[in-house]
């Protein structure tokens, strides 16, 4: 590496650590450790590596970097503020403060050049992988000879924390399997947790382990700029696999009694200990400085990322006059486009009748794969129980990426942080398939899709007791409350076929993620499911049996259960008691409806309330009041044919009239 540059990165190095531990001094919390240690390689990334453009930062062929260690998130801002992202330097000083621009942890929504929201540990690997296979997908779909639309690559950096975590390993298995040779995973390997010492916890060779997923390995200090250089530019130039680098450093660098000690993890290290620092490491004593020819160094570089990324218009403009047809489609995917016609075409779908809900998705995700190019689905290794397969496309395997489905193996975690990971492509739209009860093992990454509004649609199948036979291990009881707690997340369970067809459009429609919730069982077409999406599923809640006169009763339903319903009106009304039902697929697209609206479906003197829904009945009061009856269950479920269990537990018309009347 040049002299005069390596004395650049240098100063660059030393001034992230001053911003990241003055920054988090200031905010009297936070973590300086990370980004002190790895300062020098943030500096190399930002003023050496990264292939991108930090005034248009959603530019589709550039490179990503993914802080996967998200408490570091200093290492982030301090490189984005000096790389001329839109981070002033008044935003590294209200770093940890109300609405700014750099919370504790990164935020895809709050700070643009931010990749994806991380913190939770080993989740930004996935997110990475996500990336790096949806360029991959991008790539096999639209490159050609001359025109390599899509050629960038993916970093992450890591700690102890994210290998730790399963996630990690569960992402990084399918990457090695699939072959995602643009993607490279930085491990910080300071031998330090937030605990302890490392040898406290862990004693695995880690290097050794990704060898075993197929990886690519490498081992640098995390000081030695020049074979940091000379790695990377390897890697950019002759990656065939995807790589591990073990970047060995030492946290909280620079402090002359917290370095190399955990006391520099997860706390500010003191006014006195900052004075120390900034002494040790020859930096001047005003708080916040960054000297003029950093800035000027990255100006200069910024002219050139202008230049690279212009360079690449003027290939895709060219593209689109050698390849109208796929420009057309790389349009459509980036903007990502819906046909008017989008609920006529869904409406005419011939399906059977009776029919359970996930086979009449399945027949609803066939003709959205001719539709939308955007649409790549794949399951946790149940495609053939919850009906995610797009039937005319092939699967993604290893080396091709010419497929519209993949096979995420027995990964749910992983394979929902990809997921997030792909639609952060802004060109793919995912959905991915598992059993409701399953969802538990996702969680915390749905909690990140809808924190960050990302576009992810879960196909959540064998919905309820009704599954059967494989009893209450594979039975959800709690999923669709615990579902329904959480901001942002759409959860609709459709009732029949025709609401199926609009639960689709409500998730394509919506641009954060959406839970569809599907029946394993068969259930019969409902009179009163027929009608238009801003009518009926779109407004969350409907009316599908209107009252003859006063209601004595109102039955709110979901699911499978809205043709109970529809059953015990029929039955109530023969002793001459009118009667509402009202399906409820999406409570929170009801929530978003008029008040006017609202009052129309849940106002009034409508005698009294029931809810009828095969799971715990948290939630319902809110919309049947303290006195209201919930039909619902409490416990966990039985092993047990469906009939069985539904007179078990009550879900039967004669069951329910015995506690109305």
């Amino acid at each position: 590496m040049d002299i005069e540059l390596k004395k650049q990165l240098g100063k660059i190095a030393n001034t992230i650590r001053e911003l990241s531990m003055e920054a988090v001094q200031k905010a009297n919390s936070g973590h300086p450790g990370l980004p002190m240690g790895c300062a020098e390689f943030g500096a190399y990334l930002y003023g050496c590596l990264l292939r991108h453009n930090p005034k248009d930062p959603k530019w589709a062929n550039r490179d990503r970097f993914v802080l996967s260690a998200g408490h570091g998130s200093m290492l982030l801002y301090s490189c984005m503020h000096l790389a001329g992202f839109k981070l002033t330097l008044d935003d590294i000083k209200q770093f940890r403060q109300l609405h700014s621009k750099t919370p504790g942890h990164p935020e895809l929504h709050m700070t643009d050049g931010v990749e994806a929201t991380t913190g939770p540990l080993g989740q930004g690997v996935g997110n990475a992988a996500g990336m790096a296979l949806a360029l991959k997908i991008l790539g096999t779909k639209f490159n050609r000879e001359n025109y390599p639309l899509f050629d960038a690559k993916v970093y992450c950096l890591a700690g102890d924390g994210c290998m730790m975590e399963g996630v990690s390993s569960e992402v990084s298995s399918l990457a090695g399997h699939l072959n995602l040779d643009n993607l490279i995973l930085i491990y910080d390997a300071n031998n330090i947790t937030l605990d302890g010492n490392l040898v406290d916890s862990c004693s695995e060779d880690t290097m050794m382990r990704y060898r075993a997923y197929g990886w690519d390995v490498y081992d640098v200090d995390g000081y030695d700029l020049d074979a940091m250089e000379s790695i990377f530019m390897q890697i950019k130039q002759e990656q065939k696999k995807p790589t591990f680098v073990h970047m060995r450093t030492i946290i909280g660098k620079g402090s002359p009694n917290k370095a190399g000690s955990h006391k520099a993890h997860g706390a500010p290290l003191g006014v006195e200990e900052v004075e120390l620092t900034k002494k040790n490491l020859g930096l001047p004593e005003e708080d916040f400085y960054v000297p003029q020819s950093i800035y000027t160094f990255f100006e200069q570089k910024l002219a050139k990322d202008a230049q690279v990324e212009e360079k690449w218009q003027e290939m895709l403009r060219a593209y689109s006059r050698a390849y109208p047809d796929l420009y057309e489609q790389f349009l459509s995917m980036k903007e990502k486009k819906l046909p008017a016609d989008l609920e006529t075409q869904l409406r005419n779908i011939a399906m059977k009748n009776p029919l359970a809900t996930r086979a009449s998705s399945n027949a609803v995700i066939q003709v959205l794969g001719d539709l939308l190019p955007q649409l790549y689905g794949g399951s946790a290794d149940l495609s053939e129980s919850d009906y995610t397969m797009m039937k005319k496309f092939p699967l993604i395997a290893p080396n091709q990426f010419g497929g519209r489905n993949i096979k995420f193996g027995i990964r749910e975690f992983g394979m929902s942080t990809i997921a997030t990971g792909l639609s952060e492509s802004g060109m793919i739209t995912p959905f991915i398939g598992t059993f409701l009860t399953f969802s538990d093992y996702m969680r915390n990454a749905i909690r990140l899709a809808s924190l960050s509004k990302v576009h992810v649609i879960y196909q959540f199948t064998h919905d309820s007791i009704f599954l059967g036979e494989d009893g209450p291990t594979h039975q959800p009881i709690e999923h669709l409350a615990a579902l329904r707690a959480m901001p942002n997340l759409h959860v609709v369970r459709p009732a029949d076929n025709r609401e199926v067809e609009m639960a689709w459009i409500a998730a394509l429609r919506y641009k954060g993620p959406t839970a569809l919730i599907l029946s394993r069982q068969a259930l019969p077409e409902i009179n009163g499911t027929d009608v238009a999406f801003d009518q009926g599923v779109g407004k969350g809640a409907y009316i599908v049996k209107k009252e003859q006169g006063k209601p004595q009763f109102t039955l709110f339903a979901t699911g499978s259960e809205v043709s109970l319903a529809m059953e015990v009106a029929g039955a109530l009304e023969k002793r001459d008691k009118p009667v509402r039902v009202v399906s409820m697929p999406c409570w929170e697209l009801f929530e978003e409806q008029t008040e006017a609206y609202k009052e129309s479906i849940v106002g009034g003197d409508l005698g009294r309330l029931v809810s009828i829904e095969a799971a715990v009945s948290f939630g319902w009061t809110k919309w049947i009041g303290r006195g209201g009856i919930s039909i619902s269950i409490e416990t966990y479920g039985e092993s047990a044919p469906a009939g069985d269990l539904a007179l078990e537990y009550g879900f039967n018309v004669d069951a329910i009239l015995d506690r109305l009347l």
